[in-house]
């Protein structure tokens, strides 16, 4: 059985050389001609651990190959994987012009049964509009509609550890729908997947609609236990608790858990937020409303702002003449995903307040300039007080205060001591809860984290106390 993979993204790549690994030859389509040629000579075009290793390894043994050419690629593959993006439109629902122009695509090509297959985080129904497109073409051409199958094979990677998760998955989720294919469908699937299934059966069957949902089901209910934390955290500043302590308290209930559990600075990336928004619109559409997901999205928004209020409480709201060093650029570590990342919402804060920023992110910079300059492109002038740091240890020279926005593992153990001599004033705000609050203590540096038991009278004396701070910002309100 051959696999064609649509859509040389961070999904289609992963896809095509996961199963590339597994034996599969495998084609990788994209339409953009500068991706492809890189592609073909070796470069991958995002960062994900291991996958460029992957890769190359399975294209110089022939297994996997890139091209630009839809006729060849759809006439290659028995399997067709549709695994483009589905961003965000304006009113927040998931922008479905990829997928449909791939099926469509699809649809002016095919001359024999092929299994399409939606990796793609889609809204339910897409499906149908996959089927509808495809038909469309195929009757257009004069054939029969009956020469295609579509099922759902919604993905579950974590961005940073995708090759694991693909390679090693907890559970196979496959939408297959009744009708004349069905059997042939499954087995299809099945065969595809039957590495993982050896020893345990991890594929979970259902239908196609079933399939569509539980994608967003499934993010929108780790978005909400984030969103929920963070809200506990925010109480625990308020009452003098220690979210760390609750967070392992709740987390030995068998019922609970420990994943997710953590509170920090907001999540984002290209699946927490948008399959959120998408899950309201979708549900909205059909007349319903999705209160605790939209209480999620609301909780996480404010979230991303929490590390400047706690900035500005010491040292006010006007930040001019104050150098602020910044840790962490993408959403989360081991990716250089600048996506809906709170660093974005920090540093424009920061720049409007009239601050100086220097950040450094192991992976990110690039990106992250690219991505602050798309949101400032009408504030230009603002980036001239942004600058990126070669290392970690440079960004804080002569900073005012640290933010740590991103979790990477160079940050975790870092030299306080050299980080206290070479800060002008020694002050963590922790969006990562990364630091032990009373070791720092007992150096002698300031420490904010979230939801970790701060006490004020602990803080350095920044000229601006915290009522003088709350009285200027309710005068500006």
């Amino acid at each position: 059985m051959r696999v064609t993979v649509i859509g040389s993204g961070y999904v289609g790549l992963v896809t095509g050389a996961c199963l590339s690994d597994l034996g599969f030859k495998v084609v990788c389509l994209d339409k953009d001609d500068e991706k492809i040629r890189a592609l073909q000579e070796g470069e991958v075009p995002i960062y994900e651990p291991g996958l460029k290793e992957l890769l190359n390894r399975n294209r110089a043994d022939g297994r996997i190959r890139f091209t630009t050419d839809a006729c060849e690629a759809v006439e290659h593959g028995d399997v067709l994987f549709i695994a483009v993006g589905t961003p965000p439109a304006e009113d927040g629902s998931a922008d479905l012009g990829h997928v449909l122009s791939v099926a469509a695509t699809i649809g002016r090509h095919l001359k024999g049964f092929k299994l399409v297959v939606n990796k793609s985080t889609v809204p339910v129904g897409t499906a149908d509009k996959v089927r509808a497109a495809i038909s469309h073409e195929l009757v257009h051409r004069g054939m029969t509609s009956d020469l295609f199958d579509v099922v759902s094979n919604p993905e579950f990677l974590k961005e940073g550890a995708a090759i694991d998760d693909f390679m090693r998955p907890d559970r196979i989720v496959v939408g297959v729908d009744e009708g004349p294919h069905h059997a042939r469908s499954r087995r299809m699937m099945g065969d595809l997947y039957a590495s993982f299934n050896r020893h345990h059966a991890r594929t979970v069957w259902m239908d196609v609609r079933s399939a569509e949902l539980t994608k967003y089901a499934a993010n929108a209910m780790l978005a909400a236990r984030i969103s929920f934390m963070n809200e506990m955290a925010n109480l625990a500043d308020v009452l003098g608790a220690d979210v760390d302590h609750i967070r392992r308290g709740i987390g030995a209930d068998s019922r609970i858990g420990h994943s997710f559990l953590y509170a920090g600075c907001g999540y984002g990336g290209s699946c927490f937020p948008k399959d959120t928004q998408a899950l309201v619109n979708t549900a909205k559409a059909h007349g319903h409303s999705m209160a605790v997901v939209s209480a999620t999205e609301l909780v996480n928004e404010r979230q991303k702002t929490i590390l400047v209020d706690r900035l500005t409480e010491h040292m006010g709201l006007d930040l001019s003449g104050r150098k602020i060093a910044v840790w962490g650029l993408a959403f989360k570590p081991n990716t250089d995903d600048m996506r809906e990342a709170p660093s974005r919402v920090v540093i424009r804060q920061l720049l409007l307040r009239g601050a100086h920023v220097t950040a450094f992110d192991p992976v990110a910079g690039p990106q992250a300039l690219e991505a602050l300059r798309l949101d400032m492109s009408e504030e230009a002038q603002l980036l001239e007080r942004f600058e990126l740091a070669p290392s970690d240890m440079q960004a804080l020279e002569g900073a005012d205060a640290l933010m740590v926005l991103t979790e990477w593992k160079n940050f975790h153990n870092p030299d306080f001591e050299a980080m206290k001599a070479i800060m002008r004033k020694p002050f963590i705000l922790d969006g990562r809860n990364l630091y032990n609050p009373e070791a720092l203590s007992e150096l002698g540096m300031a420490y904010q984290g979230v939801g970790r038991r701060n006490d004020l009278a602990q803080l350095m004396d920044f000229g601006v106390s915290v009522k003088e701070a709350t009285s200027s910002e309710s005068m500006n309100a």
